[in-house]
């Protein structure tokens, strides 16, 4: 094997280890230029189209697995450690898709029978079960079971073999101090979660579950709608009175007014065309939440009105009634539903797929050569779209150059350099292309649940995702409160690497170094970053910095021979806290902004904004510090999310942010969630 050519072994790391001082190389000239070289072919290859985005359950993410094994074992290392291969394999779900036959309806008094229609009335779940069922219902309120609050929705109430109707979030949601959530926010509460409710309800014997909007909801979308449509009006009314004082014979500024005016008005009548006189109440589609069913029982929303059919006749009261004696004296409102049943038919087919991890294997040499450092990046990305991308409704192949082919070909580099070493590490070095990432971390956890090496003598876990846009030398890296020795360490050898360090301590967060981290081992996990091809077909190679790629991979070779060569293994913090990386998707509006980790001063740093997006429109841009959304004071990028989750869709908030020396308002037009 070609060695690497070395300028200098002049570096010392810290420690004497077994009575030897740690030596870490500097590369040449041309050394660097052959590993760009190389990094640059990797991501070529693995970003390519050929690869079909590298997602689950595609003939792409195979080629790849299979690229990554070949240029493992060209590195020297050892591929028998899984069963005498290099593959961990499992099975992951990669959809769900309807049957032929989904069918519910609500049984009355004497039998009579009300049937409800698909997609109108009722969409089946992907996260429950298929199957026949039948039973009695019973209104189970929000599905709260919380002792510590004296509130159990399930108390005195028999649920085995009945069908249970759950309504969604919490109680209270519009009081200024709700007992399940200090902010005011019902769906920010673990109480509010869909996964909560249906373990309570399974858990108490239900034989389905249906879920049903909470009336609060509505009222408040349909008042924001209102609200909204309003706000157009008066944008209306301002260029009106533009328009008629502009001075007729400026041309210019006539013509500018009077296209402001026009497309004013276009706004409004397209605002007001989607409001609606009556409450929303859109159903969940099927495929929200997850494809997998997390309970082996059927599981249906319905919509209000199906529901209140049958709670008006035996009670009396509509949801929105009940919803009202919850709010107002905070006691269960539980009932059987007498005299009223409800039985299905839904048929749902799942698709599995074989995946694999990529396990490549340097051992150690010495006493210590039984404990492990794993060094793992994720190689699946979102194949063609869908739930993953952040650009609705296509099928273009999403690259994923820098989520993350760049963190994968960063594995392979680091890999290269410390098998190329003449001396062994006194610790054993597992290299892990884990899959799976992109759908929740499945790869990773998958390995410690069933680990090659003991977690017991897994010392620490080094984690490349998304390391392909170095911008500014800013490198971000999360975990480094995780163990008492990663501070000082990462900032002397950053120092000597020239970056500019943002150590975030977070060990919880959306990669797979989380995975690790919870099995109570130090953790680290390297990025550079956010940006607007995020999740889009746009992330390509040719936007990675290949030079600041490859001194990212000399930065991850330093740490790895330092905590290889460590006298004794480094401690564990558990430190609290959930890192987030990304402005956050799903059931809250599209703001359309990067975050930049890269600052610690109050609020949320945009390191850039997407094209076309409500921030960019709006007239926000890289460098802008949030500081307040409408009302909500933004001290990070967790508040900007929470704040976000106050409106709806179409609504114009104001964006109070720091550029420069100024303080500057601006008016942002929400627009719908992307992905899913």
């Amino acid at each position: 094997m070609k060695r690497f050519k070395i300028r200098s072994l002049t570096i010392l790391l810290s420690g004497l280890v077994l009575g030897l001082s740690v030596l870490a190389p500097v590369y040449s000239g041309d050394a660097v230029v052959e590993a760009q070289g190389r990094l640059l072919n990797d991501i070529k290859y693995l970003s390519s189209d050929d690869l079909e985005g590298r997602g689950v359950g595609l003939k792409g993410l195979d080629t790849a697995a299979d690229y990554i094994r070949d240029q493992f074992s060209k590195a020297g290392l050892k591929l028998d450690s899984v069963s005498g291969g290099p593959f961990q394999t499992f099975t992951m779900s990669t959809g769900a898709v309807l049957g032929p036959v989904n069918t519910l309806e609500l049984i009355g008094p004497e039998g009579k029978k009300v049937s409800l229609v698909l997609n109108t009335d009722f969409v089946p779940q992907s996260f429950g079960g298929a199957g026949a069922f039948t039973g009695d219902l019973v209104f189970c309120g929000y599905g709260i079971e919380a002792g510590d609050k004296n509130f159990d929705e399930f108390a005195g109430i028999d649920l085995k073999g009945k069908v249970a109707i759950i309504m969604r979030k919490v109680p209270q949601q519009g009081h200024p101090n709700p007992v399940f959530n200090a902010s005011g926010r019902g769906a920010m509460s673990p109480h509010a979660e869909l996964r909560t409710k249906l373990d309570r309800a399974f858990d108490k014997g239900a034989a389905a579950v249906l879920f049903v909007n909470d009336p609060y909801t509505g009222r408040r979308e349909l008042e924001q709608a209102k609200k909204a449509v309003s706000g157009l009006a008066e944008n209306v009314a301002t260029a009106a009175v533009e328009f008629e004082a502009a001075d007729p014979k400026d041309v210019e500024k006539t013509a500018a007014a009077r296209k402001t005016l026009s497309e004013e008005v276009a706004k409004y009548k397209a605002g007001k065309g989607h409001l609606s006189d009556s409450e929303p109440d859109l159903l969940m589609k099927f495929g929200y939440f997850s494809d997998d069913a997390v309970r082996n029982v059927p599981v249906l929303h319905i919509t209000r009105a199906a529901c209140d059919q049958a709670l008006k006749a035996s009670l009396n009261k509509t949801l929105a009634d009940l919803e009202a004696e919850i709010d107002k004296d905070f006691k269960p409102k539980s009932a059987p539903v007498t005299g009223w049943a409800a039985g299905g038919v839904l048929s749902i087919e799942r698709k599995q797929a074989l995946v694999k991890n990529v396990v490549g294997v340097l051992e150690g040499s010495g006493p210590l050569a039984d404990e492990t450092v794993v060094i793992g990046a994720h190689y699946d990305h979102v194949g063609r779209g869908g739930k993953g991308s952040f650009v609705p409704n296509t099928n273009e192949v999403h690259n994923g150059a820098d989520d993350n082919a760049s963190g994968t070909v960063s594995l392979l580099e680091v890999a290269r350099r410390l098998a190329a070493r003449k001396d062994k590490l006194p610790r054993r070095v597992v290299f892990v292309a884990f899959t799976g990432e992109e759908m929740g971390l499945f790869g990773s956890a998958r390995y410690t649940k069933e680990p090659i090496f003991p977690l017991e003598k897994t010392i620490a876990m080094l984690n490349m995702d998304m390391v392909g846009r170095l911008r500014d030398d800013k490198l971000t890296v999360f975990g480094a409160g995780t163990s008492p020795i990663w501070d000082d360490m990462l900032k002397r050898v950053a120092k000597d690497a020239h970056f500019e360090l943002s150590l975030k301590p977070e060990g919880m967060g959306p990669s797979d170094h989380q995975s690790f981290f919870m099995k109570q081992i130090p953790v680290l996990h390297f990025f550079t970053g956010t940006h607007g091809d995020y999740h889009r077909p746009s992330d390509d190679w040719d936007k990675i910095n290949i030079p600041g790629t490859e001194r990212i991979v000399q930065l991850v070779e330093r740490v790895a021979v330092e905590v290889a060569s460590l006298p004794q293994r480094p401690q564990y913090i558990a430190v609290k806290g959930t890192a987030q990386i990304e402005e956050r998707q799903g059931s809250r509006p599209y703001f359309g902004s990067v975050p930049d980790f890269g600052s610690d001063k109050p609020g949320y740093l945009l390191s850039g904004v997407v094209p076309g997006g409500p921030a960019e429109k709006a007239g926000l841009k890289a460098g802008d510090r949030i500081v307040q959304l409408g009302k909500s004071k933004v001290e990070n990028l967790s508040d900007f999310d929470l704040a976000l989750r106050g409106f709806s869709p179409g609504e114009t908030v104001e964006v109070t942010v720091v550029r420069g020396d100024e303080r500057v308002v601006l008016k942002v037009v929400l627009d719908k969630p992307r992905g899913g």
